[in-house]
């Protein structure tokens, strides 16, 4: 099923790319050669920030994909606040609470300690805000390589497996008591990768490809999505007090 939640897939092309194509092969081209192009711009201003914010991940956003969409830099809230988006069995944060697990991970991953000891707790919590129609995973990489980077650290991502980082991902967004995403991370931990090097760590990380797609869960108004959202935020709640 194409992912369509702007619903003109058929007269703009997929999620309104500025090529307008409806060609899936071609957009995963574009959307590759546009990361990969904008990566070192993305790091530099994010090392002029002393503090990031949610705007920091924003602006990473348009930054490694405004050559492909006109949308870059918005979130779903801004431009798909009726809808709730998943991919597989994972649904991620309703529209409107997107920014209060971005808010969240950022103030933990900027606690050095926190970071260090639990790195893949906020990567799981920007996971699963999954702000943007497309582009999560690039935007959170750069984001959450920053913060490992600033706390004295970096993931040795070029040595992961796509599979097991994707199954541990899940596992941490659909139960975030398990820990499973900082037990698979904790054997990639090594010393901190130079600010110039950061781009290049990260173009060797596997699974950056963009090929799984989002689906549209349903209306945001619809009485069965509420519920699936209820009961994830009492649980990611339940974790958050205690940490």
């Amino acid at each position: 099923m194409t992912f369509d939640p702007f619903g003109d897939f058929e007269t703009r092309g997929y999620l309104r790319n500025v090529a307008r194509t409806k060609d899936t092969k071609i957009i995963r081209q574009l959307e590759h050669t546009s990361f990969t192009t904008g990566l070192d711009a993305a790091f530099t201003k994010l090392a002029a920030r002393r503090k990031l914010t949610y705007e920091d991940v924003l602006g990473t956003h348009k930054i490694l994909f405004e050559a492909v969409y006109p949308w870059a830099g918005e979130d779903r809230m801004a431009n798909a606040p009726g809808i709730g988006v998943s991919k597989g069995p994972v649904l991620f944060a309703r529209p409107d609470l997107i920014r209060r697990s971005v808010d969240y991970a950022l103030e933990k991953g900027q606690d050095k300690a926190f970071m260090l000891a639990r790195p893949g707790e906020v990567m799981g919590h920007l996971a699963y805000a999954h702000p943007f129609l497309d582009g999560n995973g690039r935007t959170i990489m750069v984001v959450h390589s920053v913060l490992a980077h600033r706390a004295g650290f970096s993931v040795n991502w070029a040595a992961t497996d796509k599979t097991d980082y994707l199954n541990a991902l899940t596992e941490e967004i659909e139960n975030p008591k398990a820990n499973a995403l900082n037990t698979y991370l904790k054997p990639f931990i090594t010393a901190p990768v130079a600010n110039n090097g950061l781009a290049a760590a990260l173009v060797a990380a596997p699974g950056l490809d963009g090929q799984s797609a989002n689906t549209v869960a349903g209306q945001i108004s619809d009485p069965a999505l509420q519920e699936r959202y209820r009961a994830q935020e009492l649980a990611r709640e339940e974790v958050q007090k205690q940490g």
